[in-house]
């Protein structure tokens, strides 16, 4: 019998905890920026799986890596040396500027080894009484799914049935510089933040803000950690959205695009100042690190220089936003961007509108109920946005 939509729905939908609600398409091969069904419709994805496959689906460069990786060597565990994982570090150092690298492997277990390093470093060398360390995150944050990271979230949702939390979080308004100075005091660690939020909708800081909050942290004696799991590696039309504002934080966390949809691979990078408290056995992970990731990721970096995908984010992110600009959209309220990482809020629940872009092949996803978000692949080009343009014009002036 053969398998169509319905079938894996209706599987996936039965055997599968209800923590996702997707868009009902079924894909089953990738190249670029296309994706087709299992019907053979073909796609364009604007959402690159959440801003991890910025250098385009299945690229061949991945590709030949992984499979020749794969028949020599995937994994020791950090037991043991491989030969790959120092250039790996490498790889990092080169593009943060920073001289300690910690491996990981999930975004989320990136910014939990973020805030152990914060914490350790706070107590170590700052010299904060025990167990009184304390991070400044904002309001709308989101930073990943542990039970430690969903306790200073303020969506009530993610911390629905999950606690009790962590403690040692201080929550401020986005953006808001007074609140920051305000709420620094003997106790704060670090203040962590998105220099650009994504899941909360695309939301850009204040002018002003981001060089002001680096000032009053290298002032108090506080680390900034900037994280761009989803901003970073190119996504803004610069290496890291940190570099829009001219400040470079004290740790960057990355994932996502660090290994190009091909591997759950991240990391957090900092100065040895700051990385070098932890000790062997204080931290850690088995995947962490593995020659596999690591020759995958060393790739991925590669293919975003050589490739001039960063330029590419920026030229055509500027392109799409003033053609979204140029249109006129009565539902919309407000267009939000940087480069590729763009957000359009409506007046109304965005969800239907993604639904009826999908029947016209185009894939993007709601966010916050109320904002469509668009994030193509870095390799997407002006014709191929021109095609994409025209189908979200055409949606946006539809009613639902």
């Amino acid at each position: 019998m053969a398998k169509n939509s319905e079938y894996y729905i209706q599987l996936e939908d039965e055997l599968g905890a209800n923590n996702y609600h997707p868009l009902d398409i079924v894909i089953e091969r990738a190249e670029g920026i296309w994706v087709w069904d299992v019907g053979d419709n073909k796609y364009m994805d604007c959402l690159s799986a959440y801003s991890a496959v910025n250098q385009g689906h299945c690229h061949k460069r991945l590709v030949s890596v992984m499979q020749k990786q794969c028949e020599k060597l995937t994994l020791t565990s950090r037991a043991f040396r491989n030969n790959l994982l120092g250039d790996f570090y490498k790889s990092v150092a080169d593009i943060t500027k920073k001289n300690m690298i910690l491996p990981m492997n999930t975004g989320a277990e990136a910014v939990e080894s973020a805030i152990k390093a914060a914490r350790k470093w706070g107590y170590k060398v700052k010299g904060i009484e025990k167990d009184k360390a304390e991070i400044i995150v904002f309001a709308d944050n989101f930073h990943g799914r542990t039970t430690t990271i969903v306790g200073f979230s303020t969506e009530e949702q993610y911390k629905d049935g999950f606690g009790p939390f962590t403690p040692g979080f201080k929550v401020i308004p986005f953006g808001d510089i007074k609140a920051l100075e305000e709420t620094i005091n003997e106790n704060t660690c670090a203040f962590l933040f998105e220099p650009i939020q994504g899941e909360a909708g695309i939301n850009i800081p204040v002018d002003g803000f981001i060089e002001k909050a680096r000032e009053l942290c290298t002032k108090n004696n506080v680390l900034m950690i900037a994280d761009e799991i989803q901003t970073g590696l190119g996504r803004t039309g610069k290496w890291f959205a940190c570099d829009h504002f001219g400040i470079v934080p004290d740790m960057y966390i990355m994932g996502k695009a660090l290994a190009g949809g091909f591997y759950p691979v991240s990391a957090v990078a900092a100065d040895k100042e700051i990385q070098g408290v932890f000790n062997p056995g204080d931290h850690g992970s088995t995947f962490g690190g593995n020659p596999l990731g690591a020759v995958v990721a060393i790739e991925a970096l590669a293919i975003l220089k050589e490739e001039k995908l960063v330029e590419n984010s920026a030229n055509i992110g500027n392109y799409f936003m003033d053609k979204l600009n140029a249109m006129d959209l009565p539902i919309v309220k407000e267009i939000r961007g940087k480069g590729l990482l763009v957000g359009l809020e409506l007046d109304r629940k965005a969800r239907p509108y993604c639904e009826a872009l999908m029947k016209k092949g185009l894939l993007c996803k709601e966010t916050h109920e109320n904002v469509m978000r668009f994030a193509p692949p870095l390799t997407i080009s002006l014709h191929e946005v021109d095609w994409a343009l025209e189908r979200i014009e055409e949606v946006l002036k539809e009613k639902f």
